[in-house]
């Protein structure tokens, strides 16, 4: 009499949930947006759909067309959220300045990102967000991140979240000189004016 085996391989396979419309959109958006920043709108929709990981039916199907489907990858590029919710996790137990170079660095990213994508695609208008003002949101992250620490400062921590913002933004051009996030931080706390036996950057 012969004995039939069963392996791990015998047992059925339990087949993955679908995804929900919105959940398809968004998991195309997180597969198509960096090939949008690199390849700028000459990317095929064949790419589009292989990047991913769909038939272009179903990139279609999601968004309609092509440009529909750019148009969705721009809002989420401009989309601030992210970054708001990456600065809000900067470990509050950061010495003053470590945590200021995580703020800066999060910030120089996000504004490489935005600048790359604008490049690429040849944006000229910025999407609208509605209630999003990153002047506000990023005053209200650093009055967080630095509670009790605002004397620290020289000016207002509104004044330097504009600093920062200008700083991150003009060192995410492609011909800006090329700064570390260190000597950045060090720019926004202490200025260019040096003091008698001041250790410099």
């Amino acid at each position: 009499m012969s004995t039939v085996s069963t392996t791990i391989d015998d047992a059925p396979r339990e087949r993955a949930r679908p995804l929900a419309p919105d959940e398809r959109r968004e998991a195309i958006l997180d597969a198509v947006v960096p090939l949008l920043r690199s390849h700028g709108r000459d990317v095929s929709s064949r790419q589009l759909a292989e990047a991913a990981g769909v038939a272009e039916g179903t990139l279609f199907r999601a968004f309609g067309d092509k440009e529909a489907l750019v148009a969705a990858g721009v809002e989420r590029i401009f989309d601030h959220l992210p970054l708001w919710t990456a600065l809000r996790g900067v470990e509050a137990t950061l010495p003053f300045e470590e945590r200021l170079t995580a703020v800066i660095r999060l910030v120089r990213e996000h504004f490489h990102e935005v600048v790359t994508a604008v490049v690429a695609l040849g944006i000229k208008d910025r999407p609208h967000h509605g209630a999003d003002r990153q002047e506000h949101h990023l005053a209200d992250i650093l009055a967080e991140l630095f509670a009790g620490e605002a004397d620290r400062f020289a000016v207002p921590l509104p004044v330097v979240a504009d600093y920062l913002r200008m700083v991150a933004f003009a060192s995410s051009l492609p011909m800006s000189a090329k700064l570390d996030d260190e000597a950045l931080s060090h720019l926004i706390s202490h200025g260019v004016l040096g003091r008698a036996g001041e250790e410099r950057p």
